[in-house]
């Protein structure tokens, strides 16, 4: 228990209490009743007493899983943790270029790699032609780098561009800012093995153009991205990635947030590595 959640109770003293005044003798003839004297140093023993009691009644209760079959405790021992939960294992520490590589050879590894490639597959350098080949030379497993590069070059064609409202480049008009964030919930293993995995990555998304004259505001969205991954090369690579939309939470009562607030959150906050 919080010390915020103790519940506090009034003293009422002798208010509404009843007391029951005792004859002095005993009307069928024995000995005079005596009052027995009441000490307050006793009584509070008393009370801590079972105080202590109750504490270690619960203690015991709580202990569950902790206590060992013959009644101790085993020193060191953790309570797994739940599949959603993190491991406090530190993120790697290579790049291949900006994009975190090294990922380890487990179903760890593979969530890592599944959900760092996620935020650079729905970065704004994928709408940057030579930004984005990097990418995908960079994740995409050795077999199929020539599809995946002409697929998504197809995605975000010219004509795609014009149609949200960014330059050629990928760049966004002056005097506003694009902006594209994939944000990792968690991630799922569908399969494993130690040279194929598939991994599935709920995400949140940032997506629009922050600007006093833009006609695409900066808006929210939820979607899962589904890698299935390669071992190749000493790393995880993306052999291909779908998305579909959702699962999607009920919409908060935030108050939206001018064009000017958006582009300065933009870039002041950076992004992350992330690793299960």
């Amino acid at each position: 228990m919080n010390p915020g959640d103790e519940q506090s109770y009034p003293d009422y003293g002798d208010t509404g209490h009843t007391r029951t005044r005792l004859p002095e003798g005993d009307p069928y003839g024995g000995a005079p009743r005596r009052t027995p004297r009441r000490s307050s140093s006793r009584s509070l023993v008393t009370v801590v007493g079972v105080v202590v009691l109750l504490i270690a009644a619960i203690a015991f209760a709580n202990r569950g899983d902790h206590a060992s079959t013959g009644g101790s405790t085993t020193k060191g021992s953790q309570p797994q943790t739940s599949t959603t939960a993190p491991t406090g294992t530190r993120p790697v520490e290579t790049r291949t270029g900006t994009i975190p590589s090294g990922f380890a050879r487990t179903e760890q590894g593979a969530q890592s790699a599944a959900a760092n490639y996620a935020v650079v597959l729905g970065s704004d350098g994928m709408f940057n032609t030579a930004r984005r080949h990097e990418i995908v030379q960079a994740i995409a497993d050795p077999s199929t780098v020539s599809n995946q590069q002409s697929g998504f070059d197809a995605d975000y064609s010219a004509a795609f561009l014009q149609k949200i409202g960014l330059n050629n480049d990928g760049s966004a008009p002056k005097g506003s800012t694009f902006v594209n964030r994939t944000v990792p919930v968690g991630t799922k293993v569908m399969s494993f093995t130690a040279n194929a995995a598939t991994v599935e990555v709920w995400c949140n998304g940032l997506f629009g153009i922050a600007g006093d004259s833009s006609t695409n505001p900066v808006t929210s969205s939820w979607f899962t991205v589904t890698m299935k991954l390669n071992w190749s090369g000493e790393d995880w690579k993306v052999e291909e990635s779908t998305q579909k939309t959702g699962p999607t939470p009920v919409t908060g009562d935030n108050p939206v947030s001018g064009a000017d607030e958006i582009s300065k959150a933009v870039e002041e906050f950076g992004g992350f590595t992330y690793a299960r």
